[in-house]
């Protein structure tokens, strides 16, 4: 099983619906596909900036900007199956469709450490594909990423979050951050994955 998220950034990119068509033609039955939050989660940023309210409401209100990405995408390619919780997901991978996760089952009463603005849709992705065994997780950006990059040097240049190195730190598989313009080879990939 592949986890795979998608940036935010790329809510409003035209090449959104190219990435969805490849995952979910030749990912069905192997691929969870990981919204970011982009301007939804933006909105919990701004108005936490007014507010001052505490980082478990804003991590709740990301939470749902992922939702609503989730919502998006399926509205994109219906052949996208929302999962919220790790059975809808394996139900999902069963019928041979792919999932796109919304994590409302990470809503929080109390803080933990997943409730910080350091623990963005990058790291939550690392700690699905950790609980789900997964066996490669991808994450596509917009912004340019030399391949010969490490994890810890996307963090630094805050290509993925701060947390993500620690939750991919002892990882099992495969982690490559690759960019938007990367589906032709993330496809080809998958399939020749498929194939073995």
């Amino acid at each position: 099983m592949w986890v795979v998220k998608i940036g935010g950034s790329l809510s409003r990119d035209p090449l959104l619906e190219d990435w969805l068509a490849h995952l979910s033609e030749f990912g069905g039955g192997r691929v969870v596909i990981v919204p970011g939050g982009g301007r939804f989660a933006d909105q919990a940023r701004e108005h936490q900036d007014i507010w001052r309210f505490d980082d478990v409401a804003a991590h709740n209100m990301a939470v749902l900007a992922m939702a609503q990405y989730a919502l998006m995408m399926q509205g994109l390619c219906r052949r996208l199956v929302i999962a919220a919780t790790d059975a809808q997901i394996r139900a999902a991978l069963h019928a041979g469709r792919v999932a796109v996760w919304a994590p409302l089952d990470l809503l929080f009463q109390e803080a933990n450490r997943l409730t910080s603005w350091e623990v963005t849709s990058d790291s939550l992705a690392a700690w699905l594909a950790n609980r789900l065994n997964a066996e490669r997780l991808v994450v596509v950006k917009s912004c340019e990423i030399e391949p010969w990059r490490s994890i810890e040097e996307c963090a630094a240049l805050g290509i993925v979050d701060p947390s993500f190195v620690r939750f991919t730190r002892d990882a099992p598989y495969p982690v490559d951050v690759v960019n938007r313009h990367d589906g032709s080879r993330v496809r080809d990939r998958l399939v020749h994955a498929t194939a073995d």
